[in-house]
């Protein structure tokens, strides 16, 4: 299948909402891009106080007459088996963001992309036998040797997806679903026809 390049005009002609000013939208990618790294994150990570380890609240030694530091127990951090000073403690790293962003974020980043000749247009996309080998040959009849393709369309058969979920050099995302990390990630993107209006709709002002 022949793939034609998006251009700018192309994208209008969609009703793609695209952003030509440079620096317009450039502030929401890197919010909405932090944003979604800060939310994988589990926060899971934890140490017990000196509160909350289990020791006796008894004197280690008496207070006076031994030389040593006094010490009014043995959950002291200084001590083997004590509680931590300022260790990590259960938290949630999520950062919202707010709808308005993430759509200027997503029409920059795809204007982007749009702008450099990375998104091309593809009357179809699909894998009838449901073989990887069949798939790797499809992506290389499209974008040769390049890594890290992106395939975009509204959907895509069960043998389609069987085919290309072995495949690392290549992805096949949704258009309802496509993120501004996923654009920004790959070097080349291939959007199926019938998605352009998915897309339209999301850069929509």
């Amino acid at each position: 299948m022949a793939a034609k390049t998006l251009d700018i005009e192309g994208a209008k002609s969609a009703n793609i909402g695209v952003i030509e000013d440079e620096s317009r939208g450039r502030q929401a990618v890197h919010d909405v891009v932090v944003a979604m790294r800060a939310n994988r994150r589990s926060g899971t990570a934890h140490t017990k106080t000196r509160g909350e380890v289990a020791a006796t609240g008894k004197k280690p030694f008496r207070q006076k007459g031994t030389g040593r530091a006094r010490q009014g127990g043995n959950a002291s951090p200084i001590n083997r088996g004590g509680g931590v000073a300022f260790g990590p403690r259960y938290r949630s790293y999520a950062k919202a963001v707010n709808r308005g962003t993430k759509r200027l974020a997503f029409s920059k980043a795809l204007s982007v992309k749009i702008e450099a000749g990375d998104v091309a247009t593809i009357s179809d996309f699909a894998i009838s036998d449901g073989k990887t080998k069949s798939f790797a040959a499809e992506i290389s009849s499209l974008a040769g040797d390049t890594k890290k393709v992106l395939i975009v369309g509204n959907d895509f058969s069960e043998e389609t997806k069987r085919a290309g979920r072995n495949y690392q050099n290549a992805l096949l995302m949704s258009a309802h679903e496509l993120n501004v990390e996923q654009l920004l990630h790959h070097n080349k993107i291939f959007v199926v026809e019938g998605a352009l209006e998915t897309l339209a709709a999301r850069t929509a002002k």
